[in-house]
């Protein structure tokens, strides 16, 4: 079954301002907004298994990854959860940077947030001798940066 799956379409992200999120994942971390528009409500209901849902997306591409945001404009009863890192649920996305603490200061003007100064991997694994961030935008998505050893 395994090769039935073939490519990774994307990774999806439920914001609460659309022009917001657009503007961090373009301007701050260099993606290209390639369509936003609504849904139809009956398609979107029944592929989400949520009554009463309207939805706005927009699809956003860089060379390496595709991500779709999606703003809900209803039901009503929506819920704004915080979960953290430990959470069933929880998701971060992942970017390799040259320089860490530039991308820290850069994404500060989209209200992205380090959750700690970054810290050096002396553990080992794939990531061993990187600095890594963990930052958190307004819509709670959460970056991660990475700079590898030189």
């Amino acid at each position: 079954m395994q090769d039935n799956i073939y490519a990774t379409n994307h990774t999806s992200f439920t914001v609460a301002d659309m022009d917001r999120a657009v503007a961090l994942f373009c301007d701050g971390l260099g993606f290209e907004l390639i369509s936003r528009a609504g849904r139809d409500p009956a398609s979107i209901r029944t592929i989400t298994g949520v009554a009463g849902a309207e939805v706005d997306i927009a699809y956003l591409r860089r060379p390496d990854h595709v991500v779709e945001l999606i703003e809900y404009k209803a039901p009503d009863d929506r819920k704004d959860p915080a979960l953290r890192p430990c959470d069933t649920g929880f998701a971060h996305l992942a970017f390799d940077v040259r320089d860490i603490d530039a991308a820290i200061a850069h994404l500060a003007a989209y209200h992205a947030e380090p959750i700690s100064p970054p810290y050096v991997n002396k553990v080992g694994g794939p990531n061993a001798g990187a600095r890594i961030s963990y930052l958190s935008t307004p819509d709670r998505v959460t970056i991660e940066l990475i700079q590898r050893p030189s």
